[in-house]
């Protein structure tokens, strides 16, 4: 079965291409999300089609706890809100249940809001898939290739061929 997801925490570069890299990710639309009151503005972020029988929501719940700056409350951080955004009920539980589960391997508070979903503006065609289509580029050599190599490492089983 084909559910859907919404990750924000760094630039939507960085967030398409790890999750662009997981097997059972079935289509990543990267582009901006918003909810409401305080989160009404729009935030960098994906959404993550994934299919149930291949990776579960706790696996890319870890994966995106894990590789974004899920503890750090910087300046930037209504740019690059640090959230997961529900479309069914059932995942906000599972949010809540991992962020406490995850919670014991880090230092310091996990911030990363569980929001329902609110709207999404697609990013302009000629910055979709940017990993894919500058592999080489600066950004992607230094802030992309580094997330993909822990992915490989730590997550190697849940990693596409």
């Amino acid at each position: 079965m084909i559910k859907k997801v919404g990750f924000g925490g760094g630039c939507h570069w960085c967030t398409e291409a790890v999750f662009q890299t997981i097997k059972g990710v079935t289509r990543v639309e990267q582009g901006y999300i918003a909810y409401i009151d305080e989160y009404i503005d729009f935030s960098e972020g994906v959404i993550v089609h994934f299919d149930t029988s291949k990776v579960s929501l706790e696996q890319l719940i870890q994966i995106h706890i894990n590789t974004h700056q899920s503890t750090s409350n910087h300046s930037f951080r209504s740019k690059y809100r640090s959230a997961m955004y529900w479309f069914e009920k059932e995942q906000k539980y599972a949010f809540a249940k991992a962020i406490q589960t995850l919670q014991s391997h880090f230092e310091n508070p996990i911030i990363t809001k569980a929001l329902p979903f609110g709207a999404f503006k697609a990013s302009r065609e000629s910055i979709q898939d940017y990993f894919k289509k500058n592999p080489d580029a600066p950004f992607c050599t230094r802030y992309i290739n580094p997330k993909l190599e822990k992915l490989q490492k730590e997550y190697t089983d849940w990693v596409k061929e």
